[in-house]
């Protein structure tokens, strides 16, 4: 029995001419993408690829397959969007998992979006950090989870990310046009261990390990110790448009960002309600930017 889902995936393959550009188009891994090959390959009985230096080829009976697939995978797309567009949308519910600084951005602004475009469509919110995001989606408690995430960080099997765009790192502190130097003996707000990492990489690019003398996660919080003397941290811009003192200044650190990401898991395509959601959740990161 030929899979839809590995078809789509050599399609994808035929048509971007390698593994590395079919794995971006389709948000998976590489290995996904060399997986979903093999078992082509072992359903159907006939060599499908075949490497060539670094990249690899379709073989005769590859293209053949590749081309019926993207015909396949066309006809199978255009009835989804048939479908979805004679539902309309009009009942569901995605249950989505946001980091806070998100979670106060963002997500209202595609809520509010899809009030309008889909207003039988429900959207339930879940305030959590990207671990516990990422596990709610695993167990299937969560449809799709709203996360920040540093570049080069390992892709785990099943989950597909959308990156939705950057959020520059600010440093938080009494100053006006500050700069990470001045703050080589200061104390520091750490929070989470992912942000305590960022903090500890930021300041190493400056020759000193930060002295953590404070801990929270609450960009409230931080910038109440910041205001109050009780030490300097960094914050990304989202958490700076959700909350932002008079009192405390933000210089931006020019080059440092965190990737933001909208991520589901398993195979695609995802239901006519997540891909509303993430479609939105697109258009409303750019609408901040």
């Amino acid at each position: 029995m030929l899979s839809l889902v590995h078809l789509k995936v050599l399609a994808a393959v035929a048509r971007h001419g390698s593994v590395t550009e079919a794995a971006k188009q389709l948000h998976y891994s590489q290995p996904s993408v060399s997986h979903h090959l093999a078992r082509l390959e072992a359903a159907t009985g006939v060599k499908l690829v075949q490497r060539v230096g670094r990249g690899i080829r379709l073989t005769p009976e590859g293209e053949l397959l590749a081309r019926r697939a993207a015909e396949i995978v066309g006809r199978v797309d255009a009835a989804a969007t048939e479908l979805a567009a004679q539902v309309g949308l009009r009942s569901g519910r995605v249950r989505v998992a946001a980091n806070a600084s998100t979670a106060a951005t963002i997500v209202p602004r595609a809520a509010a979006a899809l009030a309008g475009e889909h207003p039988g469509l429900e959207l339930s919110l879940f305030e959590r950090h990207p671990v516990e995001a990422l596990a709610m989606l695993r167990h299937g408690e969560a449809e799709v989870a709203v996360v920040f995430r540093h570049a080069g960080t390992p892709v785990e099997e099943g989950f597909r990310f959308v990156h939705l765009g950057d959020d520059p790192i600010h440093l938080i502190s009494t100053r006006p046009d500050d700069s990470l130097a001045h703050h080589r003996h200061s104390a520091w707000i750490g929070g989470c261990d992912a942000c305590r990492a960022e903090l500890e990489t930021v300041c190493r690019s400056e020759g000193f390990a930060p002295r953590i003398a404070s801990h929270s996660d609450d960009m409230v919080v931080v910038q109440a110790l910041v205001a109050a003397g009780a030490g300097v941290a960094i914050l990304a811009g989202l958490g700076l448009q959700a909350h932002r003192r008079p009192d405390v200044h933000a210089t931006e650190l020019v080059g440092l960002h965190r990737e933001i990401h909208a991520a589901t898991y398993g195979d695609p395509p995802d239901p006519p309600g997540v891909a509303a959601v993430l479609a939105a959740l697109t258009r409303s990161f750019s609408a901040s930017a």
